[in-house]
């Protein structure tokens, strides 16, 4: 129960590796704030983690593409009210864009993509920073596709939103480097059945990729006291994946 007394967001928590690392923390005795647009998904997530015996979540409906300033200190503030702390972020959701050139792409799709995977990273974190920085130990992590270190062909707006979010981690954790208390970071998945590597990667035998079971470690590693004094660092897990095993 490591995680006891701590209070945790986790965004785009109503499906995939959101869902399970919500889960994992309440599990660890987390009081996990789930974050997510449809409230319906979130009810879902909520009966899980009591069936499973976690930690009591608090649900919050909220639509990361559609915010601005004011929406997010309106959330920040309610988080204050209502549980008087906050010890952890995890920016776990996601707006992918088709993979094309970017002769074909278009405007609304890059304001899509950069809404959901730039600026509400950005405008929540930064309306966050008063309850982080009264935290004891607190950390900030943000999830982020492999191709966001190399945006390459085809990959257009969304790995370049990707590598902007990891220039935002980066840009955090140099601008907190004297509060020891206070840490962001960046964990790519990689290769691990979820919805996202399924748009990213169509062509991969979903059964032959890790489960999202195996990344749970590294999420309670990374949002948890282990991680203390650990701070600008791009995590990417070796889960022993091997591409060529497609049959």
């Amino acid at each position: 129960m490591e995680f006891a007394d701590r209070v945790i967001l986790v965004t785009g928590a109503s499906s995939g590796l959101g869902r399970h690392a919500a889960r994992a923390l309440a599990l660890a005795g987390a009081t996990v704030v789930l974050l997510g647009r449809h409230e319906k998904r979130l009810d879902g997530v909520y009966d899980d983690i009591l069936a499973a015996g976690g930690a009591q979540p608090v649900i919050m409906p909220f639509d990361l593409a559609e915010a601005d300033d004011p929406r997010f200190n309106a959330l920040a503030a309610t988080l204050a009210h209502q549980l008087g702390r906050l010890d952890g972020i995890l920016h776990s959701a996601a707006q992918f864009i088709k993979l094309s050139k970017l002769e074909h792409q278009r405007l609304k799709h890059w304001e899509a993509a950069f809404a959901t995977n730039l600026m509400a990273p950005f405008a929540l974190t930064r309306a966050c920073l008063p309850l982080l920085e009264g935290a004891e130990d607190a950390a900030v992590l943000f999830s982020a596709e492999e191709h966001g270190l190399n945006p390459g062909p085809y990959w257009g707006g969304f790995g370049l939103s990707q590598a902007a979010l990891i220039a935002l981690a980066e840009l955090f954790a140099a601008e907190h480097q004297d509060n020891p208390n206070l840490r962001f970071n960046v964990l790519i998945p990689g290769p691990v059945s979820s919805p996202m590597r399924h748009r990213t990667h169509p062509g991969e035998v979903p059964e032959n990729l890790p489960k999202p079971e195996s990344l749970l470690p590294f999420y309670l590693t990374w949002l948890g006291p282990q991680s203390r004094g650990r701070s600008g660092e791009v995590i990417r897990p070796d889960l022993g994946y091997d591409p060529s095993r497609q049959d």
